[in-house]
């Protein structure tokens, strides 16, 4: 009988939020881009944005971020957790991209003057043309001169983490990065936090990811959002297995896409039903009042 799990599995939309999406615990997620992003010096403070952002007329193509925040410099952070392998990905990342450098644009007269944004990536993925590549799995990406291989622009910045290339044992970690590395690849496997562990951010972590202190109401909703977890790798596994993934790439997007989105809504509708307060769905989903409003309308 297999071992009842005691932290939260991160690769869930709940899970990653909590532990990275709320006011609450945002000292995780400052810590955590901290050790991966060292270049623009240390983050002090972050502010959460709309995970969702809008074209810019009715007709255009809107996106949802996992996690969309600015720190104290307004420099720009989308942060995405990818668990299940998608084609065009990288596609998918530059065009999310655009949205925090649009918005930046002013009215009147303006000089382009733009603030760094920063697209990190945590991947359970190997990407094909990196399959032979077992060594390098943090992939820092920026526009550079081919003839002369210098950065050409440093503010934009594409961060690719292929986790399942991170293979490194508990006594093989150096580096806070490393630690991170780690616990994000094995929380649900822990049954008890890791003497090599032991810094003061990771029993923030360990205390917010254990599963029994969740409330009842958090409870429900992480079980909403692991089943549809397990459910959208079931999807696509079952592409791969029929092999009907090659020249539909545009519709998995669009399909993981609106996945994501109706996996967070059916968290919210059950809630409804059981007469969750509206403060405690929230709290549960990350969605505004008016968002759960236009649920309930539909419903």
């Amino acid at each position: 009988m297999p071992t009842q799990e005691k932290y939260l599995n991160p690769y869930t939309d709940f899970g990653f939020k909590k532990l990275f999406g709320t006011e609450a615990n945002k000292e995780l997620l400052i810590d955590f881009l901290n050790q991966l992003i060292t270049e623009q010096g240390t983050i002090t403070d972050l502010q959460f944005l709309s995970a969702e952002q809008l074209g810019r007329s009715q007709f255009e193509r809107k996106a949802v971020f996992d996690i969309y925040c600015e720190n104290e410099k307004g420099e720009k952070f989308i942060v995405e957790m990818q668990k299940a392998e998608q084609d065009y990905f990288k596609d998918r990342s530059v065009y999310y991209s655009t949205f925090p450098i649009q918005e930046q644009a002013m009215l009147g007269s303006w000089n382009y003057q733009l603030k760094a944004v920063y697209f990190v990536g945590i991947l359970d993925f190997i990407f094909d043309e990196n399959k032979d590549d077992e060594q390098v799995f943090h992939h820092e990406v920026k526009l550079i001169d081919t003839k002369t291989n210098k950065v050409f622009y440093d503010k934009l910045t594409f961060i690719y983490l292929e986790m399942p290339k991170f293979n490194k044992t508990e006594n093989e970690l150096k580096s806070r990065f490393d630690k991170w590395l780690y616990v994000l690849k094995s929380l649900p496997k822990f049954q008890q936090r890791p003497e090599i562990l032991k810094e003061q951010i990771f029993n923030k972590l360990f205390h917010v990811a254990e599963l029994a202190k969740l409330t009842p109401v958090e409870v429900r909703g992480y079980q909403e959002s692991l089943k549809v977890y397990r459910d959208n790798i079931n999807v696509v596994d079952t592409a791969k297995a029929q092999g009907i993934r090659e020249g539909k790439a545009e519709g998995i997007i669009e399909g993981m896409e609106k996945g994501k989105i109706e996996g967070i809504t059916q968290v919210a509708k059950s809630l409804l039903k059981m007469n969750v307060p509206l403060a405690q769905i929230i709290e549960a989903t990350g969605l505004s009042e008016n968002e759960i409003n236009q649920i309930l309308k539909q419903s």
